[in-house]
């Protein structure tokens, strides 16, 4: 696979310079393709084409977005195993995964998106004041590798929505499923500018574009570090920025609940997508009269996932994505050794039989404080965190007591009773009792975890400017 242009203004352009980048398959550690990597001048002519587009687009009908929304969506099912085989290549995730989620999430947020559309209220009336809903411009899109199609997938639907234009920096380290994603765009016939996509790294790309002063909005996807950087670059044009960056999800299992059923699902979740998402329940608190029990039915949940290569029959866990996050997980299992954790399954290492690519353990610890580093920080890998509470009002203390804020998970015995307890979280979302994700629920976070909410209705109103017409309806 290689990507060598750049789609600017409707075309596939030669980049401004010949430095490129090999991309590595993290189940082999060899090279699946190469990129371009873009600079200042490539930032420049792409929000050049996007400024120049938005008088145009910025004016089109309800029905002629609808029209191209749904254009979109045929040429993402006809590329739906090519999407698929791409995420797999390029960030490890198992292949039925990529198929039934990394894959499948793209069209899911385009379809939302689409009926959203159909209904929603641009204009509305208060008093004698008309309100207006309008595109808010030139949108920055920055995305991550961990569920690239989906990130790119529930910015570009809304910002498309909404009448917006854009240029898309997906990650340098997943970069060709947003090439194939660019080409059901153009396919769909996206008017020239008004989507745009350079690859490049953060200081290349991504920090001329959120700088850019004819960017109106930064979204951007990632870590809680690069979001405080994205966030001083668009402050001196006062840019809208919206985003969604680092947690450390805890997981309440109340006394009520069913014990087997709680910490197995708790575990299969973590271990998701090798524990690359930035929502895992990655701390899982239990009753302290019940935490060995627990313990056992995660030692045994976590023994029974497989770890393998992303095409092998059976396997949950592939690689995580690269050397650098190899290493940074190796580094916080060994800190949790080290800080007097139990480590009950897992540890530093490969799985035994992989010694090629960049495997992980699932690894869980146990008897657990929340002032321990692997409670503290973000370890984005397949690493959970056990950690016993003697009452439920401390249960609650020790989850909200962390600088993040993007999910939570409450299992009780009832949905009502996970309620209560998820109405005290200081988290943007709550998973009550296994539950899973709602493309029409915004998505996001309080806190360091962001500001701003993707998805739905809240994900496309992200993308519009209010303004008030006085007098309209006097």
């Amino acid at each position: 696979m290689e990507t060598l242009k750049f789609y600017i203004n409707g075309e596939w352009v030669e980049p401004n310079q010949a430095q490129t980048l090999e991309v590595i398959n993290p189940a082999t550690e060899q090279s699946c393709g190469r990129i371009a990597l873009g600079n200042e001048q490539d930032v420049n002519a792409a929000v050049a084409a996007a400024k120049a587009a938005f008088p145009a687009f910025s004016q089109t009908s309800r029905e002629e977005r609808i029209a191209l929304l749904e254009k979109i969506l045929t040429g993402l099912a006809a590329r739906k195993d090519d999407l698929a085989e791409a995420i797999t290549a390029e960030m490890g995730a198992p292949a039925w995964l990529s198929k039934m989620a990394q894959s499948a999430m793209g069209a899911a947020h385009f379809n939302e998106t689409l009926q959203l559309l159909k209904d929603y209220e641009f204009e509305s009336n208060r008093g004698s004041t008309r309100l207006r809903k309008e595109p808010i411009g030139v949108c920055a899109l920055i995305t991550p590798w961990n569920w690239p199609l989906n990130q790119i997938a529930c910015k570009v639907a809304p910002a498309l929505a909404a009448g917006c234009t854009m240029v898309l920096k997906p990650s340098e380290i997943a970069p060709f499923d947003a090439a194939i994603f660019t080409e059901v765009l153009h396919e769909a016939g996206v008017p020239a500018g008004v989507f745009n996509m350079v690859n490049g790294d953060g200081p290349g790309v991504g920090a001329p574009l959120s700088s850019h002063p004819d960017v109106d909005m930064v979204s951007f996807t990632g870590s809680t570090r690069a979001g405080r950087l994205i966030s001083k670059a668009a402050a001196d044009d006062i840019k809208r920025v919206s985003l969604e960056l680092g947690g450390k999800s805890a997981n309440i299992i109340l006394p009520t609940a069913n014990l087997e059923k709680a910490v197995s699902k708790g575990v299969q979740s973590m271990m998701m997508n090798s524990g690359q998402s930035c929502n895992a329940p990655s701390r899982m608190l239990v009753p302290a009269e019940k935490h060995a029990e627990a313990v056992e039915i995660a030692k045994q949940t976590a023994e029974g996932l497989a770890v393998n290569d992303p095409h092998a029959e059976g396997v949950y866990l592939g690689p995580v994505s690269s050397d650098v996050q190899f290493e940074k997980i190796q580094g916080l299992i060994q800190k949790g050794i080290d800080e007097g954790a139990e480590l009950v399954v897992g540890g530093t290492g490969k799985p035994e039989g992989l010694d090629q690519g960049y495997y992980v353990k699932p690894t869980v610890f146990a008897n657990a404080n929340n002032q321990m580093t692997i409670a503290r920080e973000e370890i984005f890998g397949p690493v959970l965190t056990m950690i016993p509470y003697a009452s439920v009002e401390e249960a609650v203390d020790i989850a909200n007591d962390t600088p993040y804020g993007l999910s939570g998970y409450v299992y009780g015995e009832t949905v009502e009773e996970a309620a209560g307890i998820a109405n005290q979280l200081r988290t943007g979302n709550v998973h009550l009792n296994g539950s899973g994700a709602d493309t029409k629920g915004p998505f996001g976070g309080y806190k360091q975890s962001g500001n701003g909410r993707e998805w739905g209705e809240f994900g496309l109103e992200e993308f519009l400017e209010v303004k008030a017409v006085f007098g309209a309806n006097s």
